[in-house]
């Protein structure tokens, strides 16, 4: 298994010790996050969707598997918490140290 780029890394233990400060900061200014499809640009609107959708549900994340294809980190997930429960796969690219895309599919 890939090793998990450390602004993503802290995202993901952001989400699992409830930290959104944390969370947010592992975010470019300019980062969007899809999740299913549904866009959000800019960290004050990628904290609304960890408000309604992470950590405001107390989602957990349990990494199953990481695979780095060029400066894409693809992560198998386990989700788990008060929203979404079951596995889903998580797309990251990084640039200057923090995560610039973040894309959740099903």
């Amino acid at each position: 298994m890939a090793e998990l780029p450390a602004p993503v890394a802290a995202a993901i233990d952001a989400t699992n010790r409830g930290d959104s400060e944390a969370f947010i900061a592992a975010f470019a200014a300019d980062a969007v996050l899809s999740d299913w499809g549904k866009e959000f640009a800019g960290r004050e609107a990628i904290r609304e969707w960890d408000r309604s959708d992470n950590i405001g549900r107390g989602a957990r994340f349990e990494v199953l598997g990481v695979e780095q294809e060029g400066g894409l980190c693809r992560v198998a997930v386990e989700v788990s918490g008060g929203g979404f429960n079951g596995t889903s796969e998580f797309a990251f690219r990084v640039a200057d140290g923090l995560i610039a895309r973040f894309e959740i599919t099903p």
